[in-house]
C-alpha cells in the first residue's frame, strides 16, 4: 500500500469561510474527507497536514519525506516567495506535487510565479479540491512507473 504524505499551508484551515469564488464552499475538513476516501478506493494511505507556520512546514516536508512514498503539498502564499520551503522539497528525495485549488496563472500578477514548483515532480492547479485526488492518482503512476523501471 502506498503511503502518501500531504501537507496544506497558510489560510486553508479557514476554507469554506474565504472568498468562495475563487476557492469554493468546502472546508478542509470536507476536503480532507474526499481525499481520504479517494485514497482508500486506490488502496493508499494518506497522512494530511495543516500549518500557517513556514518552519512547521519545512519541518513536516523533512519528517514526512522518510515516511512516506510521495508528497503532495499546497503551500498557499508560500509558494510565491518561500525559497526555504523550496529548498527542503529540493531536498526531498521522493515525488512531490505541488497543488492549488484555484488557477494561479489566471489570478493576480504576483500569484503567477511559484517559487516551489521548481522544486516539485509536477504541479496541478485550477481544480478544486479534485486537484489533490488527480496528484494522488499521478503520484501513484509515477511511483509505479519508477517502481518497475528500477526492478
Amino acid at each position: 500500500m502506498l503511503k502518501i504524505g500531504i501537507i496544506n499551508g497558510p489560510n486553508l484551515n479557514m476554507l469554506g469561510k474565504r472568498d468562495k469564488n475563487i476557492y469554493g464552499d468546502l472546508t478542509l475538513e470536507e476536503i480532507n474527507q474526499k481525499i481520504m476516501d479517494f485514497a482508500q478506493e486506490e488502496d493508499m494511505e494518506v497522512i494530511i497536514k495543516q500549518s500557517n507556520s513556514e518552519g512547521d512546514i519545512i519541518d513536516t516536508i523533512q519528517h514526512l519525506s522518510n515516511q512516506v512514498d510521495g508528497l503532495i503539498i499546497n503551500p498557499g502564499a508560500y509558494t510565491h516567495y518561500s525559497y526555504a520551503i523550496a529548498d527542503a522539497l529540493r531536498d526531498c528525495p521522493i515525488p512531490t506535487i505541488e497543488v492549488h485549488l484555484s488557477n494561479i496563472y489566471s489570478r493576480e500578477s504576483f500569484r503567477r510565479k511559484s517559487v516551489t514548483a521548481p522544486a516539485c515532480t509536477e504541479q496541478i492547479a485550477g481544480f478544486g479540491y479534485k486537484s489533490y485526488l488527480i496528484a494522488l492518482y499521478a503520484l501513484k503512476d509515477l511511483i509505479s512507473n519508477n517502481q518497475k523501471t528500477v526492478s
